[in-house]
């Protein structure tokens, strides 16, 4: 009986994350599923075993007692462990609480003798599957519809605010909305709104990736902008007050006297609002650019002059 090893049937490691085989199970059930694979056998019992493995991987307690059992599952004893007798001795029980007895060749229970695909079986047996039974009627699995992916460019300023966007999907027109702090690469999950189910299972989902495109004036770091501004010289000799664009209007800002060419700014709460607490905002990191008079009239050189002086004295 051959060792199925769920982990390398999903392609993660054993210490593989919920969210890693959440994404390793989604790419692999699009790429094996029977609509994009029809008639193709291999495809659709490789898209058997990919389920199979995320049947139990994806939840905590059947993938504990997965690595619990291991290699040597067949060593087990539900009633008290490791045992060096009968494996099974004092029987199992299933999901339901029934409990099994066996004495004898495992492969009559786990075999092709018994008309099963051995360790597949036994964790349909052990764990459950969709079909509530005990073993699995093979020509009768419900599969989930094909999970759907599209993308949806929004503007910086968009991604500040919240927008929404309209989606036609067939005869349907759907209504996307993004919160304000959205950012590039989040997944929006629409359920039901995937591929259709196979024998009345559920409908997949539609999941639409948000792109955020860039802006000519403001560079995005997480929740955090930066920007730069024109400031006249003598601002920057002097101090002052300056008008500095921000996402959500122009606002007033002191500028020290002495401010250095490069010098930043930091503007606190002006950058952008955190995603599901709008309440929240990063901070505006400002850059100044110190402007330098091209032209000079007569006096003006005369003025710079004598305060050249001054300086050098």
């Amino acid at each position: 009986m051959e060792y199925k090893d769920y982990y390398k049937i999903l392609g993660v490691d054993k210490k593989a994350s919920q969210d890693e085989i959440k994404k390793a199970y989604r790419k692999l059930a699009i790429k094996y599923h029977p609509d994009k694979n029809e008639g193709n056998k291999a495809a659709e019992d490789q898209f058997k075993l990919v389920n199979e493995a995320n049947e139990v991987l994806s939840d905590p307690e059947k993938r504990k007692k997965y690595d619990q059992l291991g290699e040597n599952w067949n060593q087990f004893s539900q009633s008290g462990g490791y045992s060096s007798g009968n494996p099974f001795e004092g029987g199992f029980r299933n999901q339901n609480g029934q409990t099994f007895y066996y004495e004898g060749d495992l492969n009559d229970i786990f075999g092709k003798s018994a008309g099963g695909s051995g360790f597949s079986d036994f964790f349909e047996a052990f764990f459950g599957n969709r079909t509530g039974g005990f073993g699995s009627a093979k020509n009768n699995t419900a599969f989930k519809g094909q999970d759907f992916e599209t993308e949806m460019e929004i503007s910086l300023d968009e991604a500040y605010h919240g927008t929404s966007r309209i989606l036609q999907l067939d005869t349907e027109k759907l209504r996307i909305t993004t919160k304000p702090g959205a950012y590039t690469d989040q997944l929006l999950r629409i359920k039901g709104k995937g591929g259709k189910s196979r024998n009345a299972a559920q409908n997949g989902d539609l999941f639409v990736r948000v792109k955020v495109t860039p802006h000519p004036a403001f560079e995005r770091h997480g929740n955090d902008l930066k920007t730069t501004h024109q400031l006249d010289l003598f601002t920057a000799m002097l101090g002052g007050e300056t008008l500095i664009n921000t996402l959500d209007g122009t606002i007033k800002v002191k500028v020290p006297a002495g401010a250095q060419n490069g010098q930043v700014l930091r503007l606190k709460g002006k950058g952008m609002p955190l995603y599901d607490n709008k309440n929240k905002h990063g901070d505006l990191f400002v850059q100044l650019n110190i402007r330098i008079p091209e032209k000079l009239t007569a006096k003006q050189k005369e003025l710079v002059e004598q305060l050249k002086k001054e300086f050098n004295h």
